[in-house]
């Protein structure tokens, strides 16, 4: 059975969240293995070397060498718990792997002949990935890295399922197994954005117009209180006098001066 990467990890007594933080604290990562007929063990790992191999992405989907002291285990990457914001790997499962006996693991597909495919090349279509990876089931020994997907043959409005694509020998697709050939990939036309119209309110317009055709203040126009007289401001009240007419009281002149002399001459008469 071939493996692909190299771990070495501990074994750890203390379970439970306190114990997991204690050992975040200190560097290691909490970790877990278990199937392959043997009970579950907890296990510790160094952070900083298990990121750099997880970097890799083949870590995720090949036979991996898990060490713990003198005994050597092959085993495969089942789950990961990272943290929400830190890049911080919280806790990882391990599962045993015998070599008479089926597992499950998800597998990357890598796309080759994008840009030579014809319909994007020759009919101006869109080539869409519908999913990047599939979960496979086999032995070990024939446990594929990635499985390779060729699209330069697709032409625009063609998709390639899950039937069509290629598998090793003794590899097969979990999702073919249920029933349910899903799409993969696929060529379609550029979709065109239509240019928005924008919708002009006739009740609007038409008052727009008329306001415009009359001349303000005149009577009729808009703001102009009904019944006002030619010229009166727009908003004066109904018989109001034309825009610049003085108020009587406030008129002041020389008959008003002499009316007032008059009546105190009078009045002096009199008393003589």
């Amino acid at each position: 059975m071939k493996t692909s990467f190299e771990l070495v990890a501990e074994f750890r007594e203390d379970q439970g969240k306190g114990a997991s933080r204690r050992l975040r604290h200190l560097g290691k990562v909490p970790a877990i293995l278990y199937g392959g007929r043997s009970d579950a063990r907890t296990l510790m790992l160094d952070h900083i070397k298990l990121a750099k191999l997880m970097d890799d992405e083949r870590f995720y989907s090949t036979i991996l060498s898990l060490r713990v002291g003198d005994q050597t285990q092959a085993a495969v990457l089942k789950d990961v718990q990272r943290h929400p914001y830190k890049n911080q790997i919280m806790h990882i499962d391990f599962q045993r792997v015998l070599e008479d006996e089926k597992i499950r693991m998800i597998v990357p597909l890598h796309f080759k002949g994008g840009t030579e495919a014809i319909g994007v090349k020759s009919q101006g279509g869109v080539l869409s990935h519908v999913r990047n990876d599939i979960e496979v089931t086999c032995l070990p020994k024939d446990l594929p890295e990635f499985i390779e997907v060729d699209v330069s043959g697709l032409e625009i409005n063609q998709v390639i399922h899950l039937s069509n694509l290629k598998m090793p020998v003794g590899v097969d697709i979990v999702e073919l197994l249920a029933g349910r050939d899903k799409p993969v990939a696929s060529i379609h036309a550029p979709r065109v954005e239509e240019e928005e119209v924008p919708v002009v309110d006739e009740a609007a317009a038409a008052a727009a117009a008329a306001g415009t055709a009359a001349a303000p203040g005149a009577p009729g126009a808009p703001g102009a209180a009904p019944g006002a007289a030619p010229g009166a401001a727009p908003g004066a009240a109904p018989g109001a006098a034309p825009a610049g007419a003085a108020p009587a009281a406030d008129a002041k002149g020389p008959a008003a001066k002499g009316a007032k002399e008059g009546k105190g001459a009078k009045k002096g008469d009199g008393k003589k």
